[in-house]
């Protein structure tokens, strides 16, 4: 959860986001670097006489100046392609969620078991109970195990929105017509808010996300009892 003056990203609770999270620093650390070097550079230049602004043949520098930047962006690509892939691969799901994005809420409905849907809204600012929070509240939660590979089927029934929980390090587009997929796994018990990341209507700021993550045994007794209500 995302708190005032927050300058960095929220903790992760999911390994992608954990790895989305070292690559962050290792980025970060790359372009700091650089930017001391030009720093300490352009400094130099105007603050010294004895550095000479004219060109003169350097062939030497030239060859530093142009591999340099090449073995940076490598460096930098590498991780990220790794990421991307990880991010990308769907392997044996243990919970399969389908999420439908309306204008201006969501529907859940759980492939593996029979009956067991529900739509989310917002909860209206006058009916929140004390704790919870404005704008992210909603009547019904997707609830999640713990620690088990959950397959989310993302997809919407009337125009573009987006199913972004940042925790998760999950951010999909929710297209009419089109079914996209992303999975996770929850690290731990919780609850992870998230909104709609894409403009869709006078209405978009109200339709949060919120993601339950409950272990197994209390999962499964919250399966059981949505589906005999």
């Amino acid at each position: 959860m995302a708190h005032p003056l927050q300058l960095g990203f929220q903790d992760a609770a999911s390994p992608i986001m954990e790895e989305l999270l070292h690559f962050h620093d290792h980025a970060l650390m790359a372009v700091f670097l650089i930017s001391t070097l030009v720093l300490y550079i352009i400094s130099t230049l105007m603050s010294t006489k004895l550095s000479n602004t004219n060109t003169i043949d350097a062939q030497e520098i030239e060859m530093v100046w142009t591999i340099m930047p090449a073995i940076i962006l490598i460096v930098i690509a590498l991780p990220s392609l790794r990421i991307l892939y990880l991010m990308d691969e769907v392997n044996n799901p243990d919970v399969t969620i389908k999420a439908i994005g309306h204008q201006w809420y969501w529907s859940y409905e759980y492939s593996d078991f029979n009956d067991l849907g529900f739509d989310s809204y917002m909860i209206p600012s006058k009916d929140l109970l004390p704790g919870q929070f404005r704008l992210l509240e909603v009547d019904n939660r997707m609830t999640t195990p713990v620690g088990m590979t959950t397959r989310t089927l993302i997809t919407a029934e009337d125009v573009l929105h987006s199913w972004a929980v940042p925790s998760l390090g999950v951010k999909l587009d929710a297209i009419p017509g089109r079914l996209n997929q992303t999975s996770f796994i929850i690290s731990r018990p919780g609850v992870y808010y998230g909104q709609c990341s894409e403009i869709c209507g006078a209405n978009h700021s109200f339709m949060p996300i919120v993601v339950e993550s409950l272990p197994i045994k209390e999962f499964l007794n919250w399966s059981s009892a949505s589906v005999s209500a």
